[in-house]
């Protein structure tokens, strides 16, 4: 900034001395004033350089704004990076733990009946379902009498050894046909244990 404001001085002497020897050159129109004097010329050049220096102010203040907006973006694209980083580290950890047996996958029922009826049924509906499965089966996924097989006693050989979930939602279907829904969606095992008992079977 000095350097400039050296420059700009040194160049308005210039002007300033060569307006004085050839005062013809200012003469102007008569809507712009006649400059007269040397120190005129002088103080005239000064204002103009103080008001460029205070732009000059200006737009270094702009600029050193300018500046730190842009080291924040540098400063928050290395906390983004950083941020990123330690994602990576727990992901690659979570992916290196060996997951528990329990956690494996199975096509193996983990369920029984009882367990899946708690959770689709209403109170009333289950406890009647839980009945069908003791008086039928006595809770017994094998059980065979003739042609009829599993919980359920059904009349089906898909039913012979099948897993509980098979079992119950066949039940479900079956049910849901011959007897009915409640309001809820759900079969109707109390018509259905109530036939049992009007025909005798149970």
């Amino acid at each position: 900034m000095n350097h400039m404001m050296l420059i700009a001085r040194s160049a308005v002497a210039v002007c300033a001395r060569f307006t004085a020897l050839f005062p013809s050159t200012l003469q102007a129109q008569d809507s712009i004033p006649q400059i007269n004097s040397y120190a005129q010329v002088v103080d005239k050049a000064e204002q103009k350089l103080q008001t460029r220096l205070r732009h000059a102010e200006v737009i270094h203040m702009f600029d050193t704004a300018g500046t730190l907006w842009a080291r924040a973006l540098r400063g928050s694209g290395r906390a983004a990076k950083r941020i990123a980083r330690l994602v990576a580290i727990v992901i690659g950890i979570s992916l290196s733990i060996v997951p528990s047996p329990i956690s494996n996958g199975s096509i193996d029922a983990i369920q029984t009946v009882h367990l899946i009826a708690d959770k689709q049924l209403t109170e009333k509906q289950e406890y009647c379902h839980n009945l069908i499965t003791f008086k039928e089966s006595s809770n017994n996924r094998h059980a065979v009498n003739g042609s009829h097989y599993g919980y359920y006693q059904g009349k089906s050989k898909a039913l012979k050894g099948a897993p509980d979930d098979y079992q119950f939602y066949w039940y479900w279907s079956y049910v849901s046909h011959r007897y009915g829904v409640t309001r809820y969606d759900e079969p109707d095992y109390c018509k259905a244990l109530h036939h049992l008992r009007v025909k005798g079977w149970q």
